[in-house]
């Protein structure tokens, strides 16, 4: 049996099954090779972002005037970054421009919602950070931990959910993984506030194993297998 090698891999819903699939935003998959080298000496010392790769942090001035971390904390005031994003999308609207001038408000709006879902999201956030330093977690697929009770706890969970006879079965498992996720996105903060990447990338990897488990109760019926894609 092929578990634990499996378990990379994503749940999300296709052809009836829960299966792979990636989406990645435009900033992931270009670190690959400075990924590789970096990740031999797993530095924790600062390094400035790559040149020529745009700072997402720098499109919201007014949520984020501290910058990313270490220099700022790894949370974010949602409900401002929220606020700011609207003002920002009103303003960048191709409506709003001149004709000669509508291709490149559409380029930025479409850079807006990019960086807005990036940093909303903890685990996309935490990716992002990550890539900055030269570490690609958001598409190395093999990306894991060497955790054994890690692994035995993932597929715990989707044996519960494919076991289910009905939703209302799985509300323990979802409460328990939500705490999961809480766990992960405190225990990023930390990381990136010690300027950690070994143990941000450990924590992202295990952010996006709680992630999928939520994905897939949320995708749940019955008689629909989990299927683990590596």
């Amino acid at each position: 049996m092929r578990r634990t090698s499996c378990l990379s891999g994503l749940f999300t819903r296709s052809t009836g099954q829960l299966a792979i699939t990636l989406n990645h935003p435009s900033w992931a998959c270009r670190s690959s090779s400075s990924a590789a080298s970096s990740s031999t000496t797993e530095s924790r010392e600062p390094r400035g972002e790559p040149r020529g790769r745009p700072n997402l942090y720098e499109i919201f001035p007014q949520s984020l005037s501290y910058g990313p971390p270490p220099r700022g904390p790894f949370s974010i005031d949602l409900r401002q970054l929220r606020k700011e994003f609207l003002q920002l999308q009103q303003k960048s609207h191709p409506d709003r421009h001149p004709p000669e001038s509508k291709h490149r408000a559409e380029a930025m709006s479409a850079h807006i919602n990019e960086a807005y879902r990036t940093l909303q999201d903890p685990l996309l956030r935490a990716q992002y950070l990550l890539s900055l330093r030269g570490f690609d977690v958001a598409c190395d697929e093999t990306a894991k931990v060497d955790d054994p009770e890690l692994l035995m706890e993932v597929l715990e969970a989707r044996e519960e959910i494919e076991e289910a006879d009905e939703e209302e079965q799985l509300l323990p498992l979802r409460e328990t993984n939500s705490a999961r996720i809480d766990a992960s996105v405190r225990a990023l903060e930390d990381a990136f506030g010690a300027d950690d990447m070994a143990m941000a990338k450990e924590e992202a990897v295990k952010l996006r194993y709680w992630i999928n488990i939520r994905e897939s109760i949320a995708a749940w019926e019955k008689g629909k297998p989990v299927t683990l894609v590596h």
